[in-house]
């Protein structure tokens, strides 16, 4: 492992509401996440998990504190300079895939790096390798609606993975899903994370799934324990 921190975060805050209405989500929240690392972060419905995720994404602004992403400090850079971070070094998968629809599987996954500026043909090939990476290989050319759950969640995968970010964020990313097909996507993830070597941090509430990573913590009154 690296002794620089993939990702990581410092006194980080946020307040949503104004003056009485105020509420304090995160109280402080240091955080590091290591290459390869596995981490999980459990909490209570409301407890600021979710905006936790989007902080340390730089998809948004903390009230006070930094973020660190490859040696950056995410809100001293501009939003290109942040977008351009983001989609090279992060990974992001969700409880709801955000797939779309008019696209097929291997359209989809290649997005991120179309975006990123890479050639239609380039784009394409390492998204049909990615998907060969998560048993997609007979369904690149199919839509969201031939696809069952847990497909559409090994896309959504496969999307996050395909620009080889450093750190995957997944928000609740089997929360939509049945138990076995829920082990099964957190198989694929554990097996990607070896393979691969990149770092997991996932919010869950199965505390059995959670537990298989190599540390888990709980948001908690907006400190961040463990």
């Amino acid at each position: 492992m690296s002794d620089v921190p993939i990702l990581s975060c410092s006194k980080l805050t946020k307040v949503f509401g104004e003056k009485e209405l105020n509420v304090s989500v995160l109280k402080g929240i240091d955080l590091e996440v290591n290459q390869g690392e596995r981490l999980a972060i459990m909490g209570a419905s409301g407890s600021g998990k979710s905006t936790l995720l989007h902080l340390l994404g730089g998809l948004d602004k903390p009230t006070s504190g930094t973020v660190m992403m490859s040696g950056n400090n995410l809100f001293n850079l501009n939003e290109g300079e942040r977008c351009h971070l983001r989609n090279k070094s992060l990974g992001f998968v969700y409880q709801f895939h955000h797939l779309l629809g008019e696209f097929t599987a291997l359209e989809n996954v290649a997005m991120p790096l179309l975006i990123g500026g890479e050639s239609v043909e380039s784009a394409q090939q390492k998204a049909f390798e990615i998907l060969q990476s998560v048993g997609l290989k007979a369904r690149v050319e199919h839509r969201y609606g031939e696809l069952s759950g847990g497909e559409r969640q090994r896309v959504a995968i496969a999307r996050a993975l395909v620009t080889r970010p450093k750190c995957v964020l997944a928000d609740e990313p089997t929360g939509n899903l049945d138990k076995k097909t829920a082990e099964q996507i957190y198989e694929l993830l554990m097996a990607l994370n070896q393979t691969l070597n990149v770092s997991l941090l996932l919010v869950t509430h199965d505390a059995s799934l959670a537990n298989k990573m190599d540390k888990v913590l709980t948001l908690d009154d907006g400190l961040l324990l463990g």
